[in-house]
């Protein structure tokens, strides 16, 4: 219990800590939501007196008010449950975060469930076929898809089968002609918008997993109990579920409790890239514009998420191998 609490405290000073950097460092970023501005109304062709009236008139922005009074102002709202308003929209910060958040959490769990069944099998196949041609392909392929950049991949799948051959949408989460409910009509839709962007998650992240699995996998082939399983002429598939994989999948199961935090944050590259409506998205638009409170928002719901699943991982670990004493 002791240590619950203190893994419990240091969650919560992490969070703070987390939370008071960015508040500073994204404020010490070159630019401001008004020059942001600025820049977009000189794409229009306004000129400059123009554009300057007209963002004082149409938003709420105050950049004179120092630092120090923004930040304890913004503790006090947070202690009341309150994120703050968009600079630019002057839209709630939660609203907007929220927004977004179902569809990140749908497309990126989706993917990681995904990538995590198909790597897991594979490692463990070609643990059982080290040195086998099968292993030598499927270690090769894992190599090439842990390295590769999910956003490179993202571009790929784009461009090919969405641009070039038109297999699949290019951008939005469903199809603005569908009405959104549970039916299989928009379900369909959303599974159809969302298979690249899901593709380029799992491409690029079942290597890592996979890699993983396989070196768990060796290592508990050589232990004692699996050959004294063996020896005792327990069937093969017996011991490779009971006690191969059970016990090789254990460390796996505390970086996927892990990997759930990140999935709040979405890919900002890939969901804008796609125009696919989630959290990255929002992130993007607000780093693009300099939207210092839907910045905050954005990543305290993403530090929070890792900090979260972090502690949880180190819980579920100390559960699930008895060999883990938690305090010890």
């Amino acid at each position: 219990m002791r240590w619950i609490v203190k893994r419990a405290i240091h969650a919560a000073l992490t969070i703070y800590l987390s939370m008071t950097i960015t508040f500073f460092l994204i404020r010490a970023m070159p630019g401001n939501p008004i020059e942001m501005l600025l820049v977009e109304y000189r794409l229009r062709g306004v000129p400059e007196e123009l554009a300057k009236a007209e963002i004082a008139a149409l938003y709420n922005i105050n950049l004179d008010e120092p630092w120090w009074s923004q930040y304890l102002r913004y503790l006090w709202s947070l202690l009341h449950g309150d994120m703050g308003k968009t600079m630019i929209s002057g839209s709630s910060v939660a609203e907007c975060v929220m927004y977004g958040l179902p569809w990140t959490v749908f497309l990126v769990s989706l993917s990681l469930i995904i990538s995590f069944v198909i790597g897991v099998t594979l490692g463990m196949l070609a643990a059982y076929r080290r040195g086998g041609i099968f292993d030598r392909i499927a270690s090769t392929a894992a190599s090439i898809s842990q390295a590769f950049p999910n956003y490179i991949m993202a571009m790929l799948l784009l461009y090919y089968l969405a641009i070039q051959y038109k297999l699949f949408p290019a951008r939005g989460s469903y199809d603005i002609n569908i009405k959104p409910g549970f039916t299989i009509e928009f379900i369909s839709s959303v599974l159809y918008h969302a298979f690249l962007p899901m593709m380029a998650y799992v491409i690029t992240s079942f290597g890592g997993w996979m890699l993983a699995m396989r070196s768990s996998t060796i290592r508990v082939l050589g232990e004692d109990y699996v050959v004294a399983a063996e020896a005792r002429g327990l069937k093969s598939r017996r011991i490779a579920t009971t006690y191969v994989g059970r016990n090789a999948i254990l460390p796996l199961f505390a970086s996927f409790a892990i990997a759930l935090g990140y999935i709040f944050g979405g890919s900002t590259l890939i969901e804008t890239w796609f125009a696919y409506t989630g959290v990255g998205m929002v992130m993007g638009l607000a780093l693009q514009y300099r939207d210092y409170p839907l910045i905050q928002g954005c990543f305290l719901i993403i530090t929070v998420a890792v900090v979260v699943s972090n502690f949880i991982a180190d819980i579920v670990y100390s559960k699930l191998d008895p060999r883990i004493r938690i305090g010890e």
